[in-house]
Order: C-alpha cells, then structure tokens, then sequence
C-alpha cells in the first residue's frame, strides 16, 4: 500500500547516520552548520537593514558572475568562483542603488530589474557554454550537500602528524584515511568563511550596529556607512558563492532569512541574538539530516525545512509575543472583563 510518507524506522532515521554512515554524516553536518552559521550571521544585518531582498538578487545575480569566471578561466577552481561572484555581487548592488537614485523606479522594482536580468543573463550563458567547461547548473541551483564528503581529501602531511598526538582526533576514525588526516576541501572552505566572518563581526561590531540601525548617526559618529554597506554586500557575495556547491542558489536564500529572523523572535538583543543564530544553525543541520534520511529527499531541502519548523516554533511560543502566549493573555484579560455573577 503506497502512503505519503515512509515508513519511520529509529533505528535507520536516528542511529544509523552516526554508527554506519558517520564518516559521512559528520562532514554533511559540518557542511550544514557552517554555510546556515555565515549564511544567518551575514541575514541578521541584512534583516536589520530591511534589505532582505538584496540578498535574494546578489545569491541569483552571482550566477552570471560565476559563469562568465567559468568561461574566462575554463576553469572550476574556488578562486575563479571567488573573483566572478565578488564581482557580480558588487555590480548588483551598484545597479540597484544605480537605478533607484537616478530614476523614479522605486527600490524593490530596481532589485527586482537587476537581479532577474542577470540571473537570466547566467541561465542564458550556461545553457549556451556550460558544457564547454563542464559548469553542472543543477549543482549552482540547487545544490548537493550529501557529495561533500566524497571529496575528502588528504591534508598536509605535517598537520596529519600533529593532529595523531591528539587523542581525540586519533580514536575518531572518521577523520582519518590510514595515516593521514582527511577532510573535504568544501567543508575547510566553508569554515574558513564562516570563522573570518564571524571575526569581521566581532571586529567592526559598533560600525555595523551603527550604519544598520542609523545611517546618519554613524556618519555623525565618525563611521562611513556607505562603505560599510559596500563590505557587508561583499561579505555576503563571498558566503553565498562558498554554499553554492552545498545547498545551491535558491536554498541559500532561506539560510540567509531563516536563521535571523527565528533570533529575532526571541531576543531583541543582538548579541543573543548572534548566539541564537548559531544554534538555530546547528539544530538545522543536525535535523535536517535526519529528516532526509527519513524522507530519503535532498537533505540540504530537509534542512532548510527544519530551520522553518523551528521558526514555526518560535512563532507560536515565544514568550513575548507568540502566537500562544498572545491568544493566553487576551484569554485572561477576556476572565478578567466578565464581571462576577
């Protein structure tokens, strides 16, 4: 009898992934945690500044970058990926900023000009040469989390012989490929990003919560925020072409909204909420992982999935104003109306 859903089996969905598949499941995990960790410190700021849509055409206008770095380099090397998105990144929000001062086009059609065009202009060029310099469109769109760890790879031999005094690093087997130390070279990318952007945070916190909440002040302050603004949209061409290969052009979208704005619900602190954006990460990745294992479906999906579950929940229990905890108090301020019998 077909149902909608497999059948749940705990055995296969919650132990298996760490037993049998950990070698891979670690790696896919990590892959996970890193890109929803850069992807949702990089959202928070765009959320602030209410340009939650620029990130939308930069993660789709990076498309055209990288196919034309793809069929000037002929090459699929990370820093051709780098340079094309970097570039891209920058002429969109130049274009955007372009035809919304200089016409009478408002901002939201000026993102949605810009942004549709490019991405076009990137389908365009990888259906014309993509097969010429073997430029796989479905990966840049939607990504593959499970092939992360297929290319484990060996790491410098000396790091190997350090990390081998390392008891813990030793005894893991996972990590380890006879004697040497293994690991994929998308992953170490990715927590390459993931550790300078959260460094560049830490670094520039006061100019970034300044130019984010008031442009005027942080001029007044000493701090030039169109300059800032420039940087934040290059951080976010940097992290968003460093997911393509995980979780794809679309996907990347959610992880840069959902992460922040789940924060969002349950503090109005930014640095809570900068922590909250880090576990909404990793339980992300962690329960994605085990709901495309169940569901046997893309898991980079099943991750997005299950950072909007966890949205859904803070949207209905967050304690200040929750979807619950408003229909209770209203509840009790509806008692408290009724005069006594």
């Amino acid at each position: 009898m077909n149902t909608l859903l497999p059948a749940f089996d705990f055995q296969q969905v919650f132990i298996e992934p760490w037993t049998a598949n950990a070698a891979s499941s670690v790696w896919i995990v990590a892959m996970g945690f890193f890109v929803a960790t850069a992807c949702g410190l990089v959202g928070n700021y765009l959320i602030l500044r209410r340009m939650v849509l620029v990130g939308d055409a930069i993660s789709h206008s990076v498309l055209a970058g990288i196919a034309v770095a793809f069929l000037l380099s002929r090459s699929r090397s990370s820093g051709a990926m780098f340079v094309g998105a970097l570039v891209a990144g920058v002429i969109t929000t130049l274009l955007i900023e372009a035809i919304h001062k200089r016409t009478r086009v408002k901002q939201d059609s000026a993102i949605g000009i810009t942004f549709t065009t490019l991405f076009a202009f990137g389908v365009v060029l990888i259906s014309l040469y993509g097969g010429k310099v073997d430029l796989d469109q479905e990966c840049v769109l939607y990504g593959e989390i499970s092939n992360v760890p297929v290319m484990a790879a060996p790491l410098p031999a000396a790091l190997s012989r350090v990390a081998a005094q390392v008891p813990v690093l030793k005894d893991a087997g996972i990590f380890w490929r006879g004697a040497d130390l293994v690991a994929p070279p998308d992953v170490l990318r990715m927590a390459g990003v993931t550790l300078l952007v959260a460094l560049l945070i830490g670094v520039f916190y006061k100019e970034l919560l300044a130019s984010s909440f008031d442009p005027g002040l942080a001029f007044s302050l000493g701090i030039n925020a169109t300059v800032m603004h420039h940087a934040l949209m290059a951080a976010l061409s940097v992290v968003v072409v460093s997911a393509f290969e995980a979780v794809g052009a679309i996907l990347v979208i959610a992880m840069l909204i959902l992460p922040g704005a789940t924060s969002q619900l349950l503090s109005q602190r930014l640095p809570v909420i900068l922590g909250l954006t880090v576990l909404h990460a990793a339980l992300s990745a962690v329960l994605g992982l085990h709901l495309g294992t169940w569901l046997n479906c893309s898991i980079a999906g099943a991750m997005v999935v299950a950072g909007g579950g966890l949205f859904g929940l803070a949207w209905m229990f967050n304690t200040r104003d929750g979807i619950i905890c408003r229909w209770a108090r209203r509840s009790q301020q509806r008692s408290e109306a009724v005069p006594p019998a």
